[in-house]
């Protein structure tokens, strides 16, 4: 049976806006996610009924935050099969989770000559903090090529891969193209030379099934707002052997055992890695958010989510102006069209209601290996977009092309 979409539409208060007179078309969800009902139901009950901080306080309101924070972390590492709880470490997203690795796996395990394996297609987010480790280090970073279909070149991966690799960091997802990696076969790749592996899963795990164990990585990040939660709040999942050998990043409150002036012993995992009053309301509702995407048919979400993105492509292809970048897979579709801007074509859509992003996707590296200066137009969706909505975009862009 195919997911009843129109009523899940309505777990979406936002999606019932109307914008400059017209119904709200949302295709922007590789940037952020709407949330459901649940999930603000648990942010306000966070907020109007268990407001407290969590771990040590003996009274009520702080036992009851603290189950639920808890809770919480459990319920992601069921979602995503990690061995443990302790094994997923809160940040305030998939950017914070890789600067964390950095720093504290990074700049402690590598050294000069020691090789970091990004590729062409990385978010910057996965590209500048291994930079920051390189240049502190002395460790060198090489990049996997694109083959002429915008995808990862894994017979270049594995000529890259040697000895010398000690990192490999990748995504799951692009952000920008909608392309899905190999991710599997390049880290079986890197282990085959004793490499570490960090996996960004931000465009993943709003729409794919998520095992870390199957993928056998050792470190997996992601971001809430990907996946219907709110906003600061994100994972670091890492396999118990690494975390508990890398130091602190962040020192402070909630993540020691003991302090004097003479020295300090750190807490245990997870707590060694999460300084400071945490986002308890954003965990719960991450949690929330599990327990929503948990309670619903994902394989038919995904094949109607692919439905989507076949209609949306045919109609794309269907103009002659208009180039799709890459073979989208999942999430996104990016593209251009002839003698019109980005920008312009994303000011005439949103006059029409119709929210898509334009520019780099912060992938500058990958809009300058493709020759798109102006970046692409990206139009990305989640299983409550519908039919109509990719009909509304190929209308507007119709209307659009007419007007340039």
């Amino acid at each position: 049976m195919a997911p009843d979409i129109p009523t899940l539409r309505r777990d979406f208060p936002t999606l019932a806006q109307i914008v400059n007179g017209h119904p709200l078309v949302y295709l922007d969800n590789a940037a952020t996610t709407q949330k459901p009902q649940p999930v603000l139901d648990a942010l306000n009950h966070y907020y109007r009924d268990t407001n407290a901080n969590v771990h040590r306080a003996s009274h009520a309101l702080s036992g009851q935050a603290t189950r639920a924070f808890e809770a919480a972390r459990g319920k992601v590492a069921r979602f995503i099969n990690a061995p443990a709880p302790e094994q997923v470490i809160w940040t305030r997203g998939t950017t914070e989770a890789i600067n964390l690795v950095a720093h504290s796996f990074g700049m402690h395990h590598l050294q000069a000559g020691d090789e970091i394996l990004l590729s062409t297609l990385e978010h910057h987010a996965n590209i500048v903090p291994w930079q920051q480790v390189a240049a502190a280090t002395g460790a060198v970073i090489k990049v996997i090529p694109l083959t002429a279909g915008a995808e990862l070149d894994l017979e270049a991966a594995a000529r890259l891969i040697s000895p010398r690799t000690r990192l490999l960091a990748v995504g799951q997802v692009s952000n920008a193209l909608g392309v899905i990696n190999p991710v599997r076969e390049l880290i079986a790749m890197a282990k085959s030379v004793g490499a570490v592996t960090l996996i960004d899963g931000a465009q993943a795990v709003g729409h794919l099934p998520v095992d870390v164990q199957s993928l056998d990585c050792d470190f997996y990040v992601f971001s809430g707002h990907k996946m219907f939660a709110p906003t600061g709040i994100g994972v670091l999942y890492g396999k118990r052997e690494w975390l508990e050998k890398m130091p602190p990043w962040q020192t402070g409150g909630e993540m020691i055992k003991s302090v004097s002036f003479e020295r300090t012993t750190f807490g245990e995992l997870p707590f060694k890695f999460e300084a400071g009053t945490p986002n308890i309301a954003g965990a719960i509702a991450l949690g929330a958010a599990v327990d929503y995407l948990s309670g619903l048919d994902r394989a038919g979400l995904a094949r109607h989510e692919h439905k989507l993105l076949q209609q949306l492509m045919i109609g794309l292809n269907a103009m002659p102006d208009v180039h799709i970048i890459g073979r989208p897979q999942a999430g996104s579709v990016s593209f251009t069209i002839d003698e019109v801007h980005p920008q312009d074509l994303a000011t005439l859509l949103d006059m029409q209601g119709i929210a898509v992003r334009t520019g780099h996707h912060c992938a500058m590296p990958l809009m300058q290996a493709l020759g798109l200066d102006q970046g692409t137009i990206r139009a990305s969706v989640a299983f409550y977009n519908t039919e109509q909505d990719i009909a509304a975009l190929l209308a507007g862009i119709h209307k659009a092309r007419e007007f340039f």
